[in-house]
């Protein structure tokens, strides 16, 4: 099989890994390398405003585990497998080209997780200390690998990351005979958080696979982020795969992944806690409806008035984050007083969803229930 062959198959095979944005805060002084970690990304995402790509491969799609929902795990597939100089090789060509930016590392799983991780590094290293690329690596790390073999991975790392999966043992089980969630994961989480990465790591979830609860995914994702440093999580809605063991399961729909990716963030950047989404799900799921919607329909009595509200009241009007959060207290301090609803939209307030819940120098919307009809 020739390397085109294997840069078309691995990079396919690389498609589920999800890795949106990244930015890395390892300083690069070498005046004779190429590559600048401040600058690299993950594949398609603006960092400071600019748009970044990243080769996202697997090093082999050949895998002796048996995860249920994986196509690694499929016999409906081209086996193909990167040597540490191929790889190193493909990268430097691509990057060179101006093609991508930085390289986002996986693999299935040869023999043992050992044996595989050994030659990833090789690879990573070659990249590295050959080629003198100083941009940005993220190289995942195989469920079961020794602490040695991650702790080198990680002298040529920005970020590492470990997927969890599923949400705990009994869901993990579900899915896959051979892993052990407490031993190959999150013994393996807390390693990375000690090693202290530019990055820090990630981890992702498979939703949908092992019939686990909402619930159930974010209580682990908002324990991981206090207690790993976790920068943040991934979720990827299930799709059943021909020849696999879940090839006739029915697929996650993506509205129940973007709700994920809606409650996480406001768990990771506006600091709310998780208990106060408990009170609208339903047997552990949240809602139809966008949370944060449905969550300021339940606790909002009446309109918010916009300039005598806190930052806590602000950030739980839909249409209102951190930042036009910010910027109204900080009004508000240096003595401004908002008076339209135009001032607000100036500042980044989206009033197609906050208006039904604020007011605005004594004014509000009315709502089509008030009117007698």
């Amino acid at each position: 099989m020739n390397i085109l062959d294997k840069v078309k198959i691995l990079g396919d095979a690389g498609k589920y890994d999800n890795c949106a944005s990244s930015a890395s805060k390892r300083k690069v002084d070498v005046k004779d390398g190429i590559g600048n970690a401040a600058k690299g990304g993950l594949c398609h995402s603006f960092i400071n405003g600019r748009c970044v790509s990243l080769y996202k491969t697997l090093y082999t799609n050949a895998c002796s585990f048996d995860c249920k929902y994986c196509e690694n795990s499929s016999c409906n597939k081209r086996v193909a497998k990167f040597t540490p100089d191929e790889l190193a090789k493909t990268f430097m060509k691509l990057y060179i080209t101006n093609c991508v930016e930085g390289l986002f590392l996986s693999s299935g799983i040869v023999q043992n997780p050992d044996k595989t991780t050994e030659e990833m590094i090789q690879a990573v290293n070659l990249i590295r200390n050959r080629y003198n690329f100083h941009g940005y690596i993220h190289f995942k790390v195989l469920p079961g690998t020794s602490k040695e073999l991650i702790k080198q991975a990680s002298e040529f790392s920005d970020r590492l990351s470990i997927n969890l999966e599923a949400p705990n043992k009994n869901r993990l089980n579900e899915v896959s005979s051979v892993k052990n969630f407490k031993t190959d994961i999150l013994r393996r989480q807390a390693w990375i958080k000690r090693m202290k990465l530019p990055a820090g790591q990630t981890t992702q979830l498979v939703v949908g696979a092992s019939d686990e609860t909402d619930l159930e995914i974010l209580k682990m994702v908002d324990w991981e982020y206090e207690n790993f440093d976790l920068k943040r999580a991934y979720y990827s809605a299930f799709i059943p795969v021909p020849k696999t063991a879940f090839e006739n399961k029915q697929k996650t729909m993506l509205n129940r992944e973007h709700k994920l990716y809606s409650v996480d963030f406001m768990l990771r950047t506006y600091g709310m806690e998780l208990k106060e989404f408990k009170q609208i799900m339903d047997d552990g799921n949240l809602p139809k409806e966008d949370p944060k919607l449905v969550l300021a329909r339940e606790n909002f009595s009446g309109p918010v008035d916009i300039n005598e509200s806190s930052y806590s009241e602000l950030i739980r009007v839909p249409g209102i984050g951190p930042l036009s959060a910010k910027k109204i207290i900080s009004l508000k301090k240096s003595g401004c007083k908002i008076k339209k609803y135009e001032e607000l939209h100036n500042i980044g307030i989206v009033l197609k969803r906050a208006k039904q819940f604020i007011s605005v120098n004594g004014c509000r919307q009315r709502m089509l229930g008030e009117f007698n009809v």
